[in-house]
C-alpha cells in the first residue's frame, strides 16, 4: 500500500465500540500503546474490523502535534518518544518521533520547534485526534 500520508502504524484491532453513526476503534500498537480511531459504522463493515483483525492508523504529517509533559488533553490519542530528527524547512520544520516500535512524523511550524526547544533526544508526545486517525486493511 503506498500513500501520501507518512505515518502508517501497524496494530491489532483491540475493540470496536459501535455508536449510532460512528464507531470507536482502538488498536494496539506492538509497543503495547494504544490509538484510537473514530470512523463511521459502515467504514467499519466495509473494512470488516473486528477484535483480532490487523489493520493500519493512517495519519497525515500536519495532524500530528507534539507536546511536552502533557498531563491533561482532549486529544484521545498520546503517544510518548524521543525526537529523532529535525529536517528544516523555510516555514515548517519536518520533526520526526521514534516511538520505540515505529517512528512518526510531524510538521509543525519552526516557530513551533524553537518554542518547544526541540532538539535530538527531546522526550515528547504526538498528540493525534481520534478523528484525523484514517484506519485501512490488507
Amino acid at each position: 500500500m503506498k500513500l501520501s500520508a507518512r505515518n502508517q502504524l501497524k496494530g491489532t484491532v483491540k475493540s470496536v465500540k459501535q455508536g449510532a453513526i460512528n464507531s470507536e476503534v482502538t488498536l494496539l500498537l506492538p509497543g503495547g500503546s494504544e490509538i484510537v480511531s473514530v470512523i463511521t459504522n459502515g467504514a467499519v463493515a466495509n473494512l470488516e474490523l473486528q477484535e483480532g483483525k490487523t489493520a493500519y492508523a493512517i495519519i497525515k504529517s500536519s495532524s500530528v502535534i507534539i507536546g511536552i509533559d502533557v498531563k491533561q488533553i482532549s486529544a484521545r490519542n498520546v503517544l510518548a518518544g524521543k525526537v529523532e530528527s529535525i529536517t528544516q524547512g523555510a516555514i515548517n520544520d519536518e520533526v520526526s518521533i521514534a516511538l520505540g516500535y515505529d517512528t512518526l512524523t510531524a510538521i509543525i511550524t519552526k516557530t513551533s520547534v524553537a518554542s518547544l526547544g526541540l532538539s535530538i533526544g527531546s522526550q515528547v508526545s504526538a498528540i493525534i485526534k481520534a478523528s484525523a486517525v484514517i484506519l485501512a486493511v490488507d
